[in-house]
């Protein structure tokens, strides 16, 4: 067996970076950049009020108060053409240019409009309430990064720097095959020794979530044939993963039908609970990935190694899910010669202390429920020792993937 960190450095050193791909902005978000991107404006692009109020001469209320006289208005997409002359004021708008002249704005809360006059009540200082142009980004600004998944704040922010296209990275084909004879698909009948496939649909919510594309091409039953017959199906994908059949037993085929159709195998099994029985390697042009079938082992092996297999095709660094410190909920015993991943509830009380993580009691691969509702995955090395209540772990927090 192989550790938990090797598989991941095998697994992401040979996982192509996908070729680019022009989309429209209204079709980016949640895609990756490709390209850095520059600004092909400035914004803004002249001086704008950043109140309601009065454009002025700083110089001609610094002793307010003072009446001054109204020459013009200033509103948001309109400018005032004349030149702001010493005792004047331009009625101006939120994002209104500000007048040539005008060193100043005057929230009109601090003035009292009267008969094409303006009185005010308040001293200003000069540039007071301006946004100058160029003070959020200028145009050939560099403002966002290949590799960076374009959040909807992104997505504002490229339209406001002019960019209507853009580069993205294709996103990964992944093929799910799942296996057993005891399975049937949600919706189905379920005879009386058969159980619904979760591990599909899970799978597939996981790879959207983080930037794939999920092919589901169904269940292939304990025979050669129909395994093969899947595989072949999945031609074209980049990404090839099956669902159990990759342990040691005699219905477990993956392993010995994909090595005769081609599959060159880079490692099997690896140090680590739950999901053991794992295979990598290549199937033709596509990655593979052979997942044991128990849920938990199955999402937890998602999450280890699937998860940045499509994030280093996509380029999106880091490609590991981030792990943090939390403070452990209950003792635990020594931990034997695998790492573990072990489903925990996640307490984060004051933002000030530290998270606590306590692991269930119940450990079983099998319990999709527990996962369900744990909060993070308390990570314990090969051969750590026992561990008191309070202890200092790391976790992989599960919110949010």
């Amino acid at each position: 067996m192989i550790s938990v960190d090797e598989a991941l450095d095998r697994i992401v050193g040979h996982s192509p970076l996908l070729p680019p791909e022009n989309v429209a902005l209204a079709d980016a978000p949640g895609r990756v950049l490709a390209a850095d991107i520059a600004a092909r404006r400035t914004q803004p692009p002249f001086d704008a009020s950043a109140m309601d109020g009065y454009a002025v001469r700083a110089e001609d209320i610094a002793g307010a108060p003072v009446t001054l006289r109204v020459v013009g208005h200033a509103p948001a997409g309109n400018a005032f053409d004349g030149f702001l002359g010493p005792g004047e004021a331009v009625r101006i708008f939120t994002g209104g240019p500000v007048p040539e002249g005008a060193n100043a704005v005057v929230p009109q809360e601090d003035a009292e409009a009267g008969d094409g006059t303006v009185t005010v009540t308040e001293a200003g200082g000069l540039g007071q309430h301006i946004r100058r142009a160029g003070i959020d980004f200028r145009e050939g600004d560099v403002l966002l990064q290949a590799g960076r998944v374009l959040t909807p704040p992104a997505i504002g922010l490229l339209a406001a720097m002019g960019v209507t296209w853009l580069d993205v990275r294709r996103r990964p084909r992944v093929a799910l095959i799942a296996t057993g004879d005891e399975l049937v698909r949600p919706g189905e009948p379920v005879g009386p020794n058969q159980i619904v496939s979760s591990n599909s649909v899970a799978l597939a919510a996981l790879i959207e979530r983080h930037g794939g594309v999920a092919l589901d091409l169904g269940i292939a039953r304990d025979e050669p044939r129909a395994l093969r017959g899947l595989v072949a199906s999945a031609r074209g994908a980049d990404v090839l993963v099956t669902i159990g059949g990759a342990s040691v037993g005699d219905h477990d085929l993956v392993k010995q039908v994909l090595g005769d159709i081609g599959l060159e195998i880079d490692f099997w099994k690896i140090a680590l609970r739950p999901g053991k029985p794992l295979i990598f390697g290549r199937m033709d042009d596509a990655m593979m990935l052979g997942l044991p079938g128990n849920p938990v082992s199955a999402m937890v092996c998602g999450l280890l190694f699937l998860v940045p297999m499509i994030r280093a095709m996509l380029g999106v660094r880091p490609v590991e899910l981030p792990t943090e410190q939390a403070l452990l909920g209950c003792a635990l015993p020594a931990n034997r010669d695998r790492q573990d991943y072990m489903r925990a509830t996640l307490f984060r009380g004051d933002r000030r202390a530290m998270p606590v993580a306590t692991p269930f009691r119940v450990q079983d691969s099998s319990m999709l429920s527990l996962f369900a509702n744990a909060g993070a995955l308390v990570i314990r090395p090969p051969h750590a020792p026992a561990a008191r209540e309070g202890e200092m772990v790391e976790i992989l927090p599960l919110d949010g993937i």
